[in-house]
């Protein structure tokens, strides 16, 4: 059967996702502090809960995200926009990561058919194709992970961004400066207005859940911190800060029709959305497969897909991520794979004109290489031609002598044979007439040599005296 082989840089990519949901699942199993001091009455005893605040070091990348998020939403007054706007801004930050990654996978693409040439070379000597292997990866300058170690920084960002997202009072109003005394104060609020239930403020995703509730009781809010904003969470009427509902149609009338119906296509967009510029992507990457001589090798580039598992895992990851977190990371997630086509295109067009040269070096170098051999063919052969012993002026007397030595046993050869036909000729005479010859009914009643002329002493001035001659010669053996 069949073995999945996988490289480093898949088995990275598949390591940092597993990485990504194992701390999406903890803090969505992290229960608000405040939900533990809740009194019969059903507010929060806010007097258990710490009146002080510490960032922890992984705070400290959360927070320029934090400032970086918040300004945007100053600049353009809505989440959404903020959210777009947020993710070129990130795109362009990491163009130098993206353009090593780029450039990384068309190299890995681009030596794929001396790999595989590698491959049936060595079978299953494993040890001497990896050494093969390594060893073509630094003639040519390519990293085994083929650029995925590159791609895991944007994957990476999305953590404390899903923690911003998850937590906006906490990081978008208090820049992550706000104690749990605080933050049950303001639960204290929403309850007693009635905007919100024990059971919403329960979940890892309070916050969310009462962003559009802060507009109707900011008047009370702001007296327990002038931080606090109303900020509007909605884009084209699709409302950013509320976990999507699969079931759309039982929450329909409550949240409204589009706004559920959009809330469900998000995370089915972003998956789309990245599964395409995956496909792009690995379509720009074998457009620049070539051979060893730098032509274009259109079998390979035909047989060259990428693991499988990559293709899909990626897109599935963010339909499952879209449905768990709030929607406004699937609006995330879609500006991501719209501006990683846009960004492949151009950092594609740009490597392909540089791995374009490189090829016409390549193929020069085999034209140079296949005349030089074509012309050393040649020579051969007029030599050959001119000489078919393969001796030369400059030959050694050895060799000469050897030369003679063949020619002359060539002659003994000829001369013995000969010689051992005349012999087979002679005592055939001297035995008589052989079974053959008594064949001939007395056609034959005289043998002759093989040097018999009838004309011998004929005169040539008269050519009469030929046939008188032969015909007496006839009448002689006739009479004999």
């Amino acid at each position: 059967m069949k073995q999945l082989k996988h490289s480093r840089g898949v088995r990275l990519v598949l390591i940092a996702m597993i990485v990504l949901l194992m701390l999406t699942l903890t803090g969505c199993s992290n229960v608000n502090p405040a939900m533990k001091h809740l009194t019969a009455e059903g507010t929060v005893d806010t007097s258990a809960l710490s009146d002080t605040y510490k960032l922890g070091l992984f705070d400290y990348v959360k927070l320029p995200f934090s400032y970086l998020l918040r300004w945007l939403y100053d600049l353009t007054g809505n989440f959404g926009y903020a959210l777009i706007l947020f993710g070129l801004i990130v795109k362009i930050l990491l163009l130098p990561a993206s353009a090593k990654s780029k450039k990384g996978m068309m190299k890995m693409s681009r030596l794929t058919p001396q790999v595989k040439a590698l491959e049936e070379k060595f079978g299953d000597d494993k040890a001497g194709y990896q050494k093969a292997v390594n060893e073509l990866y630094r003639k040519e300058g390519a990293g085994g992970c083929g650029g995925c170690l590159w791609s895991l920084l944007p994957l990476l960002i999305l953590i404390p961004l899903y923690e911003i997202i998850r937590q906006p009072i906490t990081w978008l109003m208090f820049h992550g400066s706000v104690s749990e005394k605080t933050l049950g104060e303001i639960q204290n609020a929403l309850l007693q207005s009635g905007a919100m239930s024990a059971k919403s403020l329960q979940g890892a995703y309070w916050q969310m859940l009462a962003m559009p509730h802060l507009g109707g009781n900011l008047a009370a809010l702001r007296e327990i911190s002038p931080e606090i904003i109303a900020m509007n969470t909605r884009l084209f009427g699709i409302e950013l800060a509320t976990i999507p509902k699969p079931l759309f149609w039982k929450y329909g009338e409550k949240i409204g029709w589009w706004n559920a119906v959009g809330q469900l296509l998000l995370p089915l967009i972003s998956g789309g959305v990245n599964m395409l510029s995956m496909l792009i992507s690995q379509k720009q990457n074998n457009a620049v497969i070539v051979d060893n001589k730098g032509e274009k090798d259109e079998q390979m580039a035909k047989s060259n897909q990428t693991n499988k598992l990559m293709t899909y895992m990626m897109p599935l990851m963010s339909v499952y991520f879209g449905f768990i977190m709030p929607a406004g990371l699937s609006v995330y997630w879609i500006i991501q794979g719209l501006f990683s086509m846009v960004q492949d295109w151009f950092l594609n067009k740009h490597y392909k004109k540089i791995y374009d040269a490189e090829d016409e070096v390549k193929r020069q170098i085999a034209a140079r290489e296949a005349e030089e051999a074509a012309k050393r063919e040649r020579e051969r052969a007029e030599k050959w031609a001119e000489n078919p012993d393969g001796f030369v002026g400059s030959a050694s007397k050895k060799k000469i002598q050897q030369r003679q030595k063949n020619e002359q046993a060539a002659k003994d050869a000829a001369w013995q044979e000969k010689k051992t036909a005349q012999q087979a000729e002679a005592q055939g005479r001297t035995e008589g007439e052989t079974p053959a010859q008594s064949a001939d009914n007395g056609k034959r009643p005289n043998r002759r040599g093989r040097n018999y002329d009838p004309n011998r002493y004929a005169d040539p001035a008269d050519p009469a005296s030929a046939e008188d001659k032969d015909s007496s010669d006839t009448e002689e053996q006739t009479k004999e």
